[in-house]
């Protein structure tokens, strides 16, 4: 708009000098076309100007949005980083569980790999029941047990055979025997089972390392 109004100013200069060297035009007039022209020219150029200004301060706030946004980002990683650490300071069970014996306490040094707790599991409470080898030719994965504990007398709990030990308890001692050497006595050995009770309100009142007597259901066979 303003290189138009520029190109009428100076073609209504170029009449009036025209005019004036016919000698029909007035010098004022010639004179006041000629600044009309200079003072369009300045305020296009003014204008062109404040345009290249506002594009210039344009291009450095969009600068400022891209850092800004690096900046967000960058902090957001950093939060990251801090959390990832403070996890680091807490340990946590992988299941739910009551605490049966504690081997640190507050301000003890420990490193990794150090037992620091025992764990009961809670609900999935199950027991080990010490088979003799010779009861286990009708036993199986699946078949249904009745406990009693020693400690709850009236009580008693169900649950079913979950898994038979591949060896028996003798061959995860801390020195098993070694019948290799010709001193061999036979002894029935004894097989760890495991037992998982069936849900009921009464568990917890059961707590490791309780005496139980298991029956397991063989079928017809006997028990």
């Amino acid at each position: 708009m303003r290189k138009a109004n520029a190109d009428l100013a100076k073609k209504e200069a170029d009449r009036q000098v025209a005019l004036a060297d016919k000698g029909v035009g007035t010098l004022q007039k010639n004179e006041q076309a000629q600044a009309a022209v200079q003072t369009t020219i300045a305020s296009a150029l003014a204008a062109e100007a404040s345009v290249a200004s506002a594009r210039a301060q344009l291009e450095y706030i969009g600068g400022q949005a891209d850092q800004l946004t690096a900046n967000v980002e960058a902090a957001r990683a950093a939060l990251k980083t801090a959390d990832l650490s403070v996890s680091y300071t807490r340990i946590i069970a992988p299941f739910d569980g009551v605490v049966s014996e504690r081997q640190v306490h507050v301000g003890d040094y420990v490193t990794a790999g150090t037992n620091s707790i025992s764990i009961v599991p809670l609900p999935d409470v199950y027991m080990i029941a010490n088979f003799k080898e010779t009861q286990l030719s009708r036993m199986k994965e699946g078949q249904v047990a009745t406990v009693t504990v020693d400690a709850l007398p009236g009580e008693s709990f169900k649950g079913h055979v979950t898994r038979l030990s591949p060896a028996s308890g003798s061959q995860f001692a801390l020195l098993p025997a070694d019948n290799a050497t010709g001193n061999f006595t036979k002894v029935v050995q004894r097989v760890p089972v495991r037992i998982d009770f069936e849900a009921s309100p009464t568990l917890e009142h059961l707590r490791s390392g309780m005496s139980a007597v298991v029956t397991i259901s063989v079928g017809s066979e006997g028990r």
